[in-house]
């Protein structure tokens, strides 16, 4: 039976042939087989983390909490120079230019992405705004979330940074950032489970020299990423129980 690989659904749709690329890179080097499996929502891959279904995950940093502290997976990368940050954006045309003017009632409309949802809601406060006196509508997509705004079913979205710099330019034309969260140390991990063990220390080796070969870095683009970087036990741990304080 192959390892599993899976990648949390909130990776952009442009690159999810970059993963499969990757998936084949990784069985090459490493001789192992694996299947990437891909799932089209949160609930859908928990419940598959639940039954101990995947090996190795690029989790985001909602789920590395269960994964870690529930599952025994191990932290063996993060992506170099890229953290997870959340975009509150709205019309263009629309009369709102900056949160404090929010008012009670806003229609709000986002995805099942948890870390972004949550960081959405946190940047809220400012003008007392909570789940009991806003209408949030979730979308299963940020294109769908920007479908919303375009056609002003609702006020503001909230995006993952890199999903709506993903977007067309035809779409952000018609939209407006309203805010950026700078948190900087929230981050997508690559984690691996206990099936996966004896082979911790030869894929994390792999991973920090992908950059540094010619075909690594290749598969690396195809990803979206530039690159690898040694994420620890404490690192994660940390990120873990910042998200908990959130």
């Amino acid at each position: 039976m192959p390892y599993v690989l899976s990648v949390s659904p909130d990776f952009t749709p442009k690159h999810i042939a970059g993963w499969y690329v990757f998936n084949t890179w990784l069985q090459r080097q490493t001789e192992l087989a694996f299947h990437l499996e891909l799932y089209d929502s949160f609930s859908q891959q928990r419940e598959a983390i639940a039954e101990d279904k995947i090996d190795l995950i690029y989790a985001n940093p909602y789920d590395a909490a269960m994964l870690v502290r529930e599952k025994g997976f191990v932290a063996l990368a993060a992506p170099l120079s890229k953290a997870d940050e959340t975009i509150i954006a709205c019309h263009q045309q629309a009369p709102i230019e900056n949160i404090e003017a929010l008012q009670q009632g806003l229609k709000i409309v986002t995805t099942d992405d948890p870390d972004v949802h949550l960081m959405g809601m946190m940047m809220l406060e400012p003008a007392d705004l909570n789940a009991n006196n806003t209408d949030i509508q979730q979308m299963d997509s940020y294109v769908l979330v920007a479908k919303q705004l375009l056609q002003h079913n609702a006020d503001i979205g909230f995006f993952l940074k890199d999903a709506y710099y993903d977007l067309s330019h035809l779409i952000r034309n018609e939209l407006k950032v309203l805010m950026t969260s700078e948190i900087f140390i929230i981050r997508h991990i690559l984690l691996a489970g206990p099936k996966l063990q004896p082979y911790h220390q030869q894929l994390q080796s792999l991973l920090m020299n992908m950059q540094h070969d010619s075909k690594g870095a290749d598969v690396l683009k195809a990803m979206g990423l530039t690159g690898w970087e040694q994420q620890t036990q404490e690192d994660t741990e940390f990120m873990i129980d910042l998200m908990d304080t959130l």
